[in-house]
């Protein structure tokens, strides 16, 4: 499974932060890596130097053969919305390709 990392500008993607990406996507992969081509992360500050709760964050995977899946959150801090949004993630890819594992049985 290849992660590709498209920060927007004003976002700057440090180690801490792109190790951060490749542990939250730790159980994904378990689950789902071998029918999972790429996952796209697009992180970008909403609101600039105003603050608040700016970080946005949406995880795109690409199942084989699938629609791409996606998963978005916002958050005052990048760490937490990459957090969030591969656990939902997780929950989409459960249900797309659970559903579908259910069908082949």
């Amino acid at each position: 499974m290849h992660v590709q990392i498209n920060p927007a500008e004003g976002i700057e993607v440090s180690e801490a932060l792109a190790q951060h990406i490749h542990d939250s996507l730790e159980r994904v992969e378990k689950r789902f890596g071998d029918r999972i081509t790429r996952v796209e992360i697009h992180l970008k500050d909403i609101n600039g130097p105003k603050g608040g709760p700016d970080k946005h964050c949406l995880v795109e995977a690409r199942p084989r053969g699938l629609d791409p899946a996606v998963a978005e959150s916002t958050s005052d801090d990048a760490y937490d919305g990459v957090r969030q949004a591969a656990h939902k993630l997780e929950k989409v890819l459960d249900k797309r390709i659970g559903k579908l594992a259910h069908h082949h049985d």
